[in-house]
């Protein structure tokens, strides 16, 4: 079987793959309608962001190595973006790892991505820290078993274990992010308790899409009521 490979002009950012796996006409209505609204959680999440990301810096602890705001890219699973922290761990002279510049030996990294709040009870950061780790793989051609999620909240990391099941998940939604993307198919809102935690749930406007009513029908019945 010949494994596809995505062009650089259909990359798409892997950041949305969170957005994605939480809710695919929130994902559509950020990456393909280019809509963006603010709420408490988005703010806090990107000033966790803000405190982690300093593009440059290396540590080296050590048989540890950090690296923040690493780019990372994708072509098999057509994403690319910036890894929060790439933590690399010295395995001596001979191992299964990468070589760095400037240091001895062989390293093998791990991604460690910041959040703000607790873990969730979805899949959502999971299948995010899971792409990242493909991409690393891709990039070094090493292979990465696990990562850890810090939530600003708990402080506190979880470790995820990159298993077959979660690979296979993150290629199904990159393929059907991919999909979406190049028909330009916004789909309609699914119902579940997502939308009270939705920054975009105003110009979303789910219980339209749900019941598939007509705009002009809904206006009217907002100017009356």
């Amino acid at each position: 079987m010949i494994e596809q490979y995505y062009s650089e002009d259909n990359l798409l950012p892997l950041s949305g793959i969170q957005h994605f796996a939480f809710c695919k006409r929130q994902w559509a209505l950020i990456h393909i309608e280019r809509q963006w609204a603010e709420n408490l959680r988005t703010v806090e999440g990107r000033h966790i962001h803000e405190r982690v990301d300093n593009p440059f810096i290396t540590e080296t602890r050590g048989d540890l190595a950090i690296a923040r705001s690493v780019p990372i890219v994708s072509y098999k699973l057509g994403l690319y973006g910036v890894a929060d922290v790439v933590e690399f761990y010295r395995l001596g002279d001979q191992g299964k790892g990468a070589r760095l510049k400037g240091k001895e030996g062989f390293w093998l990294p791990k991604p460690v991505e910041y959040k703000r709040g607790r873990s969730k009870t979805d899949e959502r950061d999971e299948v995010q820290l899971c792409a990242q780790a493909m991409c690393i793989e891709e990039m070094l051609d090493v292979e990465v078993d696990s990562g850890d999620l810090f939530y600003g909240q708990t402080r506190h990391r979880v470790k995820v274990a990159f298993d077959d099941g979660l690979r296979k998940r993150v290629k199904e939604l990159a393929q059907e992010m991919h999909y979406l993307f190049s028909e330009g198919i916004t789909p309609s809102a699914a119902a579940g308790k997502n939308c009270s935690l939705c920054s975009l749930v105003e110009i979303c406007v789910p219980k339209l899409t749900r019941k598939n009513q007509s705009v002009k029908n809904y206006i009217k019945r907002q100017i009356t009521q």
